[in-house]
């Protein structure tokens, strides 16, 4: 049995509201008040099945050597709502990839979280469901203010839940997670939005969808938020993403009570450790450089395997030494700075909100609307929602770039006024592993022209190719 593995004993019943614990502190106000500036408050991605080994991996992250917060991952299970097959899991000791929340009575998570959730260590419960107001009651009943995801977020790239479906869902248990002020409590979510498919998304999309559903979170009651953005190709793009999504927020949110989210590159990781240490080093430096507040970390372990406690401390550590590192002799930018003059991913994130926005004041009935027209399409995403006439591609200098816009209201943009490029099989798992390839050969950069088109067969909306999203 590895170290990681040994359950820990839970401590002694609790008092607290409704079983579960009591007032611990405010996420999003902890995160702004210890990140940005040159600062970095990082995260893991972690999540036990075993109440005893969650509790571990908390009080490790808590006690590394970084400011640190931490992470409660579900189960898929719990995740697709499915309590029949959850019961049998769990009535088989069958071990399962994230914790259990709705199975376990409120007392035993209270337990888990007892001494070590606190106002110096928020918790965020991380989930991934298209169906979520069962995990909002489970969150209401622990009093635990934070989570993340959203309507479009967390529904294309997960399943086949109809998005409309999602929307009304995300309606629900947004409304009911709001109602955590009422209890003393200030609910946070992030959205999910600058992830979409993990890879090969043009940043444009992905500020345009987190943005959005930062407002969806703001209608429906919760108006503190933060805004993700997943490190992508190219390190001077991703600044410009960071940078158009920060603008963004200052001109269209109500309420200064956001931040940013980063998160180390979510697609094909590299194999060798040098590699995945690299890619993670260059995300923590994307994160001071750009004025993000938070990252969120990926391990040594990710291209093999789900990552041990350990491997998730040293990925943290590593992240804060490379976020120290990199703000020596740099000035990070302030709110204020962040509208500097427009870029290509300004402008074109710009068309894709507002746009939305045109069709319906509610962001989420603009959000299912905009994907029916195809004012929203995200590359390669086969959902039955999705249009799936848009196309990407990687260019000769590293950067994601539209082969193919369909109906994105983009008006006259240099990328749209370019023609559609066709973009092969090869092309495309040549692009996959890019960012792969890259770091596992010490950096070095590709050639000039190693996304030319060769000859193989295109991809197109209906083909055989499947998305495999690394969350």
């Amino acid at each position: 049995m590895t170290p990681d593995s040994r359950p820990a004993p839970l401590p002694g019943p609790l008092e607290g509201p409704a079983g579960g614990v009591t007032h611990a502190g405010d996420f999003g106000d902890f995160v702004r008040r210890e990140g940005g500036a040159g600062r970095l408050v990082v995260q893991p991605r972690m999540g036990f099945d075993d109440p005893g080994r969650m509790r571990a991996g908390l009080a490790a992250t808590k006690a590394a050597r970084a400011v640190t917060v931490g992470t409660v991952t579900l189960d898929s299970y719990t995740r697709l709502g499915d309590s029949e097959a959850l019961a049998g899991a769990l009535a088989q000791s069958r071990e399962l990839n994230g914790y259990p929340i709705t199975a376990h009575p409120p007392a035993v998570t209270a337990r888990m979280l007892a001494g070590i959730r606190d106002r110096t260590f928020p918790v965020q419960v991380r989930h991934g469901s298209a169906v979520p107001q069962h995990i909002f009651s489970a969150l209401i009943d622990q009093r635990i203010d934070a989570s993340e995801g959203g309507p479009v977020s967390y529904c294309l790239p997960y399943g086949r839940t109809p998005l409309a479906d999602s929307v009304r869902n995300w309606t629900e248990g947004v409304r009911r997670f709001a109602a955590l002020r009422d209890l003393g409590s200030e609910p946070h979510l992030e959205s999910f939005g600058g992830c979409l498919l993990g890879q090969l998304c043009p940043p444009s999309l992905l500020v345009a969808v987190s943005v959005l559903e930062a407002l969806f979170f703001h209608r429906h009651g919760v108006r503190d938020v933060s805004v993700s953005y997943a490190q992508q190709t190219d390190p001077a793009q991703d600044r410009e993403a960071v940078a158009a999504l920060r603008r963004l927020c200052a001109e269209l949110l109500p309420a200064p009570t956001w931040h940013v989210v980063v998160y180390a590159y979510m697609g094909l990781y590299p194999v060798t450790e040098h590699g995945a240490y690299g890619l993670l080093s260059d995300a923590a430096a994307l994160a001071v450089h750009s004025g993000a507040e938070r990252l969120i970390v990926k391990t040594v372990a990710e291209s093999r395997r789900i990552p041990t406690i350990e491997e998730n401390v040293a990925a943290l550590e590593a992240a804060d030494r490379s976020a120290r590192t990199a703000a020596r002799g740099t000035t990070p930018p302030t709110r204020q700075e962040s509208a500097a003059a427009d870029s290509e991913t300004y402008v074109e994130a710009a068309a894709l909100v507002h746009a939305v926005l045109d069709l319906h004041p509610d962001p989420g009935v603009g959000l299912a609307r905009a994907f029916a027209r195809g004012y929203l399409d995200v590359p390669w995403c086969l959902h039955p929602d999705n249009r799936g006439r848009t196309r990407s591609y990687i260019d000769g200098d590293g950067r994601l770039r539209w082969a193919d816009t369909g109906a994105l209201p983009f008006g006259r943009t240099a990328s749209r006024s370019a023609p559609a490029r066709r973009i092969g099989s090869a092309d495309f798992h040549a692009d996959l592993h890019h960012v792969q390839r890259h770091y596992d050969t010490a950096g070095g950069r590709l050639p000039a022209g190693a996304g030319a088109e060769p000859e193989s067969a295109e991809i197109t909306a209906g083909g055989s190719g499947s998305w495999v999203s690394h969350n």
